[in-house]
């Protein structure tokens, strides 16, 4: 054999052992655990076929505490490229069959080399998390590495798309890169994400809590809004991410890709023009009016589980990638909180920072009163999405079904924070309180002093709802540019968002906002 061809071989050799991680054990052991290898995650997620390597042979370069004499060829993570329906990716899998994915100076300095990769080539970065924690034995360097990594979460954020895997442990200074990234997704049973694990808590507090209790997928996907997603299965979440990419642009400066569709821009939905009930505390769902109206009823939603007074996810529109936020009046009837204001503005920035049109369908009748409330500073969160659908230069379209009251009219996209098309349902009623309140308010003095107070109540209320439970009032002064037949609503988005397509609009020059945190 020549001296070229040895070389060769050594090489193949040198290969195949790095793609065994740490060996046959530890590969099975992760499977019994119902979780794949590094590896097997990033085939299922790129194109068959489409992945390059990167750094196969880096190894650490650690000599304390006897670490010096364990080594493995690519140090606990894989890193590289590939294609998701033909358009680049990059990719890094933290590798738990090494050091338990620990992170080493040498593993964060590949994770690096990915991330700029991706910033110099305009492209996404998608990370899956499986590990330990810093390594140890490295001290110093292994929290260097984490925060050089927070920096380029930091530096890219708004610039090309960052989504986390989280399918596996993910605790102390490791959850602060998924939490910079746009998007979360957990699986459930197999990965928790915390700050301080149950016996610091235990000793600190002493609350006696699980993995799962302090920081499981469905704590995160439901209580912190931390999770986006909290899915069951590993191909589950990998499907989901390749789903998520679709809906998106590359970077900053293009737009999300257009697909073709057979679903009608005219498709009349006749059971709209009767969905909304005759008395106005009656809730409907919401979810019904979104499918109705979109491309092939395909909505992808974010935060399903958070929050659900309101609804944020992806859909198309004749092919056009859209998001869409929309009260939900079945849950709490619709209100707006804390909670519901910061995901959706979370959504609404994301949406501006990419390029992503935003429909907002609107029936609110106010924010949640209460201490809880005022003290939690229901104030600031409410203005965090005030805040964000005034910065959006996105095109914007709002449909208001039903109520649209007070501050929350402001708040929702209305054509004082720039709405580009603000359109009404004939059943809008756009006013500063409802009728009652209103009524207590304003007639005052009549209610009291009659015969009947109850009967001057109700003779008031109607009153007061004849001039404000329409949305003619609003369309006079040309804050509601057309009131629609309920059926029409998709042909009238889709219309607007055509017409929308050359919007530009450029906010003031500054260093960056500051927005009430």
């Amino acid at each position: 054999m020549s001296h070229q061809l040895e070389k060769v071989k050594e090489l193949i050799q040198l290969r195949e052992k790095a793609r065994l991680g740490g060996g046959e054990k530890r590969i099975e052991s992760q499977h019994k655990k119902g979780k794949y290898t590094a590896r097997e995650r990033i085939a299922m997620l790129l194109d068959e076929g489409s992945f390059e390597e990167f750094d196969m042979f880096v190894t650490h370069r650690c000599v304390n505490f006897g670490i010096e004499k364990e080594s493995y060829l690519g140090d606990g993570i894989v890193t590289g490229y590939g294609t998701i329906e033909g358009r680049l990716v990059y990719v890094y899998a933290q590798d738990f069959t090494v050091f338990g994915g620990s992170l080493s100076e040498a593993l964060a300095m590949k994770i690096c080399k990915v991330m700029d990769q991706a910033m110099k080539m305009g492209a996404p970065v998608i990370g899956i998390n499986d590990s330990g924690g810093a390594r140890i034995q490295e001290g110093v360097n292994a929290l260097a590495g984490y925060a050089e990594i927070f920096q380029r979460n930091i530096l890219a954020s708004g610039v090309v798309p960052q989504i986390s895997g989280i399918f596996g442990p993910c605790a102390g200074g490791a959850v602060y890169s998924p939490a910079l990234t746009d998007f979360n997704i957990m699986t459930k049973g197999t990965s928790y994400m915390f700050l301080t694990g149950p016996k610091v808590v235990k000793t600190v507090t002493g609350e006696d809590v699980t993995q799962e209790q302090l920081g499981g997928a469905s704590v995160h996907a439901t209580k912190s809004g931390v999770a986006h997603f909290a899915v069951d299965t590993e191909e589950e979440g990998l499907t989901l991410i390749r789903k998520l990419i679709g809906f998106l642009p590359q970077n900053n400066l293009e737009e999300a890709p257009i697909l073709e569709t057979n679903d009608p821009i005219d498709r009349l939905e006749d059971g709209l023009n009767d969905i909304i009930p005759d008395s106005p505390n009656k809730p409907y769902d919401m979810y019904e009016v979104i499918g109705a109206i979109i491309d092939n009823g395909e909505f992808l939603e974010v935060h399903k589980d958070y929050a659900q007074n309101i609804i944020v996810g992806f859909a198309r529109f004749n092919g056009q990638s859209v998001g869409i936020v929309a009260n939900q009046p079945k849950v709490m009837a619709g209100v707006l909180d804390i909670n519901a204001s910061r995901k959706a503005a979370r959504f609404v920035r994301f949406c501006d920072a990419f390029n992503i049109p935003i429909v907002t369908l609107v029936d609110v009748p106010g924010f949640l009163p209460g201490t809880g409330q005022e003290y939690g500073g229901v104030i600031l969160h409410g203005a965090k999405l005030l805040y964000a659908y005034g910065e959006a230069t996105v095109p914007k379209v709002t449909v208001t079904l039903r109520k649209s009251y007070g501050g929350a009219y402001c708040v929702m996209s209305s054509k004082h924070l720039r709405g580009d098309m603000n359109y009404a349902w004939p059943t809008a009623e756009i006013a500063v309180m409802g009728p009652s309140g209103a009524v207590e308010i304003i007639f005052a003095k009549e209610v009291a002093g009659a015969e009947n107070p109850a009967e001057m109540q109700a003779v008031k209320e109607e009153e007061y709802r004849e001039a404000f439970a329409n949305p003619f009032n609003a369309a006079k002064y040309g804050y509601i540019d057309d009131v629609i037949e309920p059926r029409n609503t998709r042909f009238r988005i889709i219309r607007a968002l055509q017409q929308l397509q050359t919007k530009k609009l450029v906010n003031p020059a500054k260093k960056h906002d500051n927005l009430p945190l």
